[in-house]
């Protein structure tokens, strides 16, 4: 038996609140697919391979970048650099999970909703996590496995993909851009101090910077309206949408005008608001 500690820094490794938004972002994807939640079966075992394999992706990502975590102050704490997990344990659990997952949506849900979870895991270990050491652009890659989980979800349900499919992968990707370019804004420091080259951390002047927050917010607005003329959704989410992203670009000009500690914190949290809030009017709407 593992002690509650270890079980809970095995638990931490997994990243719970990603996951939880990967989540959220698939069973969306597998609802709008469908005709609703359709089968209860398939989407039970959509979840736990997304479990498996979101969680493995994340574990396998903390094994890889351990040396670089333990000189950064936001992730000093985390089970691998504080020797709570050693890393032949992380590994081989992140290994197992990951495994697990694409089995479990290969055998009980399909072939491509398999494809796809071992393409965001492979996008995201094999090609983001060691480009977060070379190149800025890493926050663009990495947006691509983070806004695959939907398209998953939709092939789950429909076993094909559409052009409605491709509208939320759009969303996610553009989305990201303003969400994590003022993560990175605020832990410019941490991030040099582990060896990541991140936009912020190279842009001393910080005009591409903000040059990338504000284009990713104002095309956020139009590509987001792109469900209403395709008929998924409609009136009512198209009011909702335009008016929650005149908001995340309101808060984006006011971080890029006055570029403080606290408008970074408040482009942060309205990019967290967004998303949900733009979800679940996609959702509401196109159901009822």
């Amino acid at each position: 038996m593992i002690s509650k500690k270890t079980f809970e820094a095995y638990i931490e490794l997994t990243k719970p609140r990603i996951m939880t938004l990967v989540l959220i972002t698939t069973v969306i994807g597998y609802y709008l697919g469908g005709t609703g939640m359709g089968s209860w079966t398939v989407l039970f075992f959509l979840i736990l391979g997304v479990i498996g394999t979101c969680g493995g992706a994340s574990v396998i990502n903390q094994f890889l970048e351990r040396e670089y975590d333990s000189k950064m102050l936001r992730t000093r704490n985390r089970p691998i650099p504080t020797g709570v997990i050693k890393p032949h344990q992380a590994l081989n659990f992140g290994i197992i999970l990951s495994l697990a997952g694409i089995f479990i949506l290969y055998t009980q849900v399909n072939m491509l909703t398999a494809f796809l979870s071992l393409l965001t895991s492979f996008l995201y270990i094999m090609v983001y996590t060691p480009l977060k050491r070379v190149s800025w652009l890493n926050t663009t890659v990495g947006a691509v496995p983070g806004a695959l989980p939907p398209l998953g979800g939709w092939a789950a349900a429909s076993g094909t993909l559409t052009f409605d499919a491709g509208i939320l992968f759009l969303i996610l990707f553009i989305w990201q851009h303003p969400h994590f370019y003022s993560i990175a804004w605020m832990c410019k420091e941490d991030y040099e101090r582990g060896g990541f080259i991140m936009l912020p951390s190279v842009d001393e002047t910080g005009k591409r910077t903000f040059a990338q927050i504000f284009w990713s917010s104002i095309i956020l607005i139009p590509v987001s309206l792109i469900p209403v003329f395709t008929g998924l959704t409609g009136l009512y989410y198209a009011i909702g949408a335009i008016i929650s992203g005149l908001f995340l670009f309101k808060i984006s000009m006011e971080f890029i005008k006055i570029h403080s500690m606290d408008n970074a914190k408040k482009l942060l949290k309205a990019t967290v608001y967004y998303l949900p809030i733009l979800l679940i009017l996609i959702v509401v709407d196109a159901r009822f």
